[in-house]
């Protein structure tokens, strides 16, 4: 004898082709449509810099925009397919299509099956790109910022940059530059119980990106005697390996954003065994590239339970609810993502709160759903 796990409804399978089919043309027409605006608008914003610096159309085309609409997609994909559920939902609950779902037989649960595909894709998408696709990017979007944007090109490291190095050692840097991977004055300190005992001070020193060493053509290294006095002794040709990165020197949120995900774990393992103050910043964006596709699922889960009832005010009603929660959404996460930077909460609180609480949201409005 045959059992059935799943009872045979008549348009069963056609159902899901047709939510499915509606949600990823919404979801796909809705992205469409804003990044053409945002691309738009952004061109017009910076052409002036563009034809000044006599940037390429490739290198614009290819390293600025390819990669910019790849970092939106992602960074907004949840809040999208939010909108785009409680838009097209909304519309099928005015034209009754879902209570004539609903009274053929199909449960609610079995009602969001297609939804939860289409949330599954988008989230599968969103991940590859966050994790590896966009941070191999942005490698080329930054250097083509810093070449032909002068927003960026006036950024600058910080005069002075003082880094541990190892459990006594640490790093003095001052007067880096970016273009020429030089600075002006270079120090390495050695301490015993919190007491400088060796210093070597260096002018000149030049950083090499290949072979990640520091060289130098002079260099003083001072010790303590026997009466504790600091004695120097120059010495010349300085070519050593030590745990410092250039990365390091600038500004740690712009880099951690060119990394992908394996190579972002190694930057927080040294970050940690240095001690380094950064480690929130890492861990906080660690957490959030997972965080922001994951939360995919949730929004869809409260965009279904809130469109498919049929209210007075009709679809502008669902919408204005959808944007306020959306609005809601992002506050919640900035505010929440910046106080685990500074430290006072663990970052993984302070990343996954927004899911946290909307996936409570969405127990409640999934149970008042119609079923």
């Amino acid at each position: 004898m045959r059992i059935r796990l799943i009872p045979s409804i008549p348009g069963y399978r056609t159902l899901d082709k047709y939510i499915l089919g509606k949600f990823l043309r919404t979801y796909i027409f809705g992205i469409l449509m804003m990044v053409i605006i945002l691309v738009v608008f952004d061109y017009v914003e910076k052409v002036d810099d563009f034809t000044e610096l006599k940037a390429p159309f490739k290198a614009v085309v290819f390293d600025y925009y390819m990669n910019f609409i790849p970092q939106f997609i992602s960074q907004f994909s949840a809040l999208f397919t939010f909108v785009a559920v409680i838009f097209f939902t909304s519309k099928m609950a005015m034209q009754t299509e879902i209570v004539a779902i609903l009274s053929g037989g199909v449960s609610f649960r079995r009602f969001m099956w297609p939804y939860m595909m289409g949330a599954m894709l988008i989230t599968a998408l969103s991940l590859v790109l966050s994790l590896w696709i966009i941070p191999e990017g942005q490698k080329d979007s930054v250097e083509f910022q810093s070449k032909y944007l002068k927003k960026q090109q006036t950024l600058v490291y910080p005069d002075h940059v003082y880094r541990q190095i190892e459990d006594d050692t640490y790093a003095y840097v001052r007067g880096f530059s970016p273009g020429l991977q030089r600075v002006p004055f270079f120090a390495i300190e050695r301490f015993d119980s919190a007491q400088l005992v060796e210093t070597l001070d260096a002018a000149n020193a030049s950083f090499d990106v290949e072979s990640q060493r520091w060289t130098a053509p002079r260099y003083m290294i001072y010790s303590r005697d026997e009466n504790g006095t600091l004695c120097g002794k120059q010495y010349r040709n300085l070519d050593t390996l030590i745990n410092l990165d250039v990365r390091e020197l600038g500004d740690i949120s712009g880099v951690v954003k060119t990394l992908t995900y394996e190579e972002l774990n190694d930057f927080l393992a040294q970050q940690r065994s240095k001690g380094s103050d950064e480690v929130f910043l890492i861990e906080v964006e660690r957490h959030a590239r997972f965080s922001y596709p994951i939360s995919t699922f949730i929004l869809t889960i409260i965009g279904v339970a809130l469109a498919s009832r049929k209210v007075r005010g009709g679809m502008g009603m669902h919408i204005g609810i959808g944007i306020a929660l959306c609005f809601s959404y992002l506050m919640l996460g900035r505010v929440s993502e910046q106080i685990a930077i500074s430290g006072s909460i663990e970052p993984w609180i302070g990343v996954w709160l927004p899911n946290i609480v909307f996936a409570l949201i969405a127990i409640i409005v999934y149970r008042k759903a119609p079923k």
